[in-house]
């Protein structure tokens, strides 16, 4: 035990490397690889890890544990009812920075404020970190809004190095009839085929109100839609896939008008990370993630802490 201690303390306190410790002791460098080895076992040295201020590794943690995700991001976003996209935007950023990997087939949710802030202040890969970045939700909508809905998928496909493939229709068209006639024409049939070969989504969460950048998309629902998924007890969508409380789909009367994503496909998605914030949000972050809709979280501390509570 004394000499455990002593070597111990020559590697952790004093710095020296494990050949200078072996030559100081008389020994072999491999006994002193061994002992460092029965040190820790022991509990002669133990590792503690300090987060820094600002980075919340117990929260994710324990919503990864609390809810089976795969992966949790937790930021802190300063001061009270301040607005959390900037923080989730970069949050963001830095994640798919550091994990995507070559060859991935990326799908985007089109009409994300968040998303469209993170594709701003990514860095661009290189070598290339993915052979497509396509659309899971149409794309059409209002002129001045669906710039912003394609500069998202043109943009991540550019920072990528991949392939962009765009939805060319509305989200939400007028007639299951329409959407069966379109989901033939070849440039939509194209987009439809590549959803079931996407290795990552990334997707915004929305509530039952929709988005400012949705509603003046054109593509948002009805008030009378909205009260009827009300009264079938929706608490939030993703893809304008909507979902109760405890994540389980709802049968809104538009699903067979939607060109997007199927929820079958969508759950078929390897990395699923979904990036909301802000407590108006927490009934809706918390359907997604016990529905599987996602399965990774970037969101906020205040956020994280409420889901952590339920």
């Amino acid at each position: 035990m004394r000499l455990l201690v002593k070597v111990a303390r020559m590697y952790h306190e004093r710095g020296m490397r494990q050949p200078e410790i072996a030559a100081h002791l008389n020994m072999s460098q491999p006994r002193v690889s061994r002992l460092l080895k029965e040190a820790v076992h022991r509990g002669v040295v133990r590792t503690v890890v300090v987060s820094p201020e600002g980075v919340h590794a117990e929260l994710e943690d324990a919503l990864v544990e609390r809810y089976g995700l795969r992966d949790a991001v937790v930021v802190e976003v300063e001061g009270a009812g301040l607005d959390v996209t900037p923080a989730l935007a970069a949050a963001t950023a830095i994640y798919l920075d550091a994990t995507l990997r070559g060859g991935d087939v990326i799908g985007v949710s089109s009409w994300s404020a968040t998303l469209l802030e993170s594709v701003k202040v990514m860095r661009a890969k290189t070598p290339s970190a993915a052979e497509q970045v396509v659309q899971m939700l149409g794309g059409s909508g209002s002129p001045e809004v669906q710039l912003h809905a394609t500069r998202l998928t043109s943009r991540l496909a550019e920072l990528t190095g991949a392939q962009p493939v765009f939805a060319p229709s509305a989200a939400l068209v007028g007639s299951r009839e329409l959407r069966e006639l379109l989901s033939r024409e070849p440039a939509i049939a194209e987009v439809m085929q590549a959803w079931s070969r996407l290795t990552l989504a990334i997707l915004g969460i929305g509530t039952l109100e929709p988005s400012p950048l949705l509603r003046r998309s054109g593509n948002a629902i009805t008030p009378a839609d909205q009260r009827h998924l009300e009264e079938l007890g929706a608490v939030g969508d993703v893809c304008a896939r909507y979902f109760d409380k405890d994540g389980n789909p709802v049968d809104a009367p538009f699903n067979n008008r939607i060109i997007g994503i199927e929820p079958n496909q969508l759950r078929a998605v390897e990395r699923r990370i979904g990036v909301a914030g802000g407590l108006n949000k927490v009934t809706a972050i918390r359907g997604a993630v016990r529905g599987g809709w996602i399965n990774i979280l970037i969101t906020d501390a205040e956020v994280a802490r409420d889901l952590l509570a339920d």
